[in-house]
């Protein structure tokens, strides 16, 4: 989808209702001036002067909705199909209805957009995703912000925090809220932008070539960052090369240097033949002196964060940082990069860095035995498990891998499960599996050499939760890990409230 450059006169720097008008039409009427305060998908998070979109999921249709969004504030709400009346519980809510579908535009005359403040008004138009995406497109044209794009198979979500954090030392900066990162989350986050904002952090989400093109249509970024392309969501993609075609659209949409800057990792070779498909300004980061910005010397103390020497031409920094795992210096290389192309000093940088909160995803629990539970359930790919499994190498104690199936993996499942099981066999005294998949990666552990008696293959995660109960000790640590959908967090919570 192409946006366009629309009129941008509006006499003041207030998302209003207006504007939704003019991005989905391209025809600005004179009409009353009212403001948006926010943009929802959830009736539930809807504020007074939101507007609320009736997106129609697989299971759960937003337009049933619309009343509960008018009855908590909304001013508008964009509908795709009529609804019968907003009414329920004998309460009614007064609306306007304007048509902006595409076969009206030929009929609308200045009366079809008149807007009565106070009144909700419903737009109905001919797709609400769609219509979602051109608003946020013709809102980010009208600001002046330079945004900084994310994408790659793993540690997107960490490196926003931490590159947010640093950005934050010397500009106003907008960060993604939550995991909002594909068609419909990232235009919500743009809508999210200020004019107060300097520099907005947008996670971009991919499944299949095209999308995140699409989503750079929108945002418009000025600043890409590639983390590494692994196996996840194969499955949809098919491969990895595919993936990395997929994942390289965001250096391809960057303006030309100077304005545009492509942040490459260059310990990965997919990431680093991108500098081809890009006339940005390529800035490589990585393990090894070839990249611009690099780091040695890594010593990780286990919870207790990484030591590390950072280099970038001839300067050479000491870095103690409060992140977990070895892994973690990339992400600490990626948000310093960001730092460094946008202007911030050392001392800003490294500030930071050292306030950092980026691993959100990942908790340190004891249960009441005095055991130490790594929760690292949000979900998982080969790359990310082989990093956890790193990490609780590092922990003292007896060491206990639960590990779940890993989806989407296309045809990597075999392989990647086979890589993990072999690692979890180098690291773990106790291996634990859940699931179908999970029995690759005990028989991948086996074949490596691991006993028979330290392997125990689950299907249920109550059969996991009876034998932690039992077995566990005050030295143990314990590493929980499992694709999303196999729900793991309740592993997590069962031991929290134990005995």
């Amino acid at each position: 989808m192409k946006f366009e450059n629309k009129s941008l006169d509006n006499e003041t720097n207030v998302l209003t209702l207006t504007d939704l008008i003019e991005a989905i039409t391209n025809n600005r009427p004179e009409t009353t001036t009212v403001f948006v305060t926010e943009a929802a998908i959830d009736s539930r998070q809807v504020i007074p002067g939101s507007l609320f979109i009736a997106i129609q999921g697989e299971k759960v249709d937003g337009h049933d909705y619309v009343l509960q969004a008018f009855q908590r504030g909304a001013i508008a709400a964009l509908i795709d199909h009529e609804i019968r009346g907003l009414s329920q519980d004998e309460k009614t809510v007064t609306t306007t209805l304007i048509d902006l579908r595409q076969k009206a535009m030929t009929q609308n005359t200045a009366a079809s957009y008149q807007i009565y403040p106070g009144t909700p008004v419903c737009f109905l138009v001919d797709n609400c995703v769609i219509a979602l995406q051109e608003i946020a497109a013709f809102w980010r044209r009208k600001l002046d912000i330079r945004v900084i794009g994310i994408t790659g198979s793993v540690g997107k979500s960490t490196s926003k925090e931490a590159i947010a954090q640093v950005l934050s030392q010397r500009y106003i900066t907008l960060k993604s809220a939550a995991n909002l990162n594909n068609e419909i989350g990232l235009p919500l986050n743009v809508l999210r932008m200020t004019p107060g904002h300097q520099r907005a952090v947008l996670e971009m989400g991919f499944y299949v070539p095209g999308e995140i093109k699409q989503l750079c249509d929108i945002a418009m970024p000025q600043v890409g960052v590639l983390t590494n392309i692994g196996t996840v969501h194969a499955e949809r993609a098919g491969s990895q090369e595919i993936i990395a075609t997929g994942k390289g659209e965001l250096v391809e949409a960057l303006p030309p240097a100077p304005e545009g800057i492509a942040i490459l990792n260059f310990d990965d070779p997919f990431i680093r033949s991108m500098d081809s498909r890009t006339k940005a300004r390529v800035f490589y980061y990585g393990l090894t002196p070839e990249a611009d910005l690099w780091a040695d010397g890594i010593d990780s103390n286990g919870l207790e964060g990484i030591r590390f020497r950072m280099h970038h031409k001839k300067e050479t920094l000491h870095l103690r940082v409060p992140m977990i795992g070895r892994h973690s210096v990339e992400t600490v290389l990626r948000a310093a990069s960001v730092g460094l192309v946008e202007g911030l000093t050392w001392d800003e940088i490294i500030r930071g860095l050292q306030e950092s909160q980026a691993q959100l995803r990942l908790s340190a629990v004891r249960t009441k035995s005095g055991a130490l539970i790594i929760d690292d359930t949000y979900n998982a790919s080969p790359e990310s498990t082989l990093a956890a499994l790193n990490l609780l190498e590092e922990l003292y104690g007896r060491r206990i891998a639960v590990l779940g199936d890993m989806l989407e993996l296309g045809q990597y499942e075999h392989k990647g499960h086979e890589i993990v099981g072999i690692r979890a066999a180098q690291v773990a005294d106790i291996l634990v599996t859940l699931g179908p998949r999970g029995h690759m990666i005990a028989e991948a552990a086996r074949k490596s050499g691991m006993e028979h008696q330290r392997i125990l293959e689950f299907e249920d995660i109550g059969l996991i939760v009876d034998w932690l109960k039992l077995h566990l000790a005050s030295n143990d640590a314990v590493l929980i890990k499992g694709s999303h959908g196999l729900r793991m967090e309740r592993i997590v919570a069962a031991l929290e409230v134990e005995e």
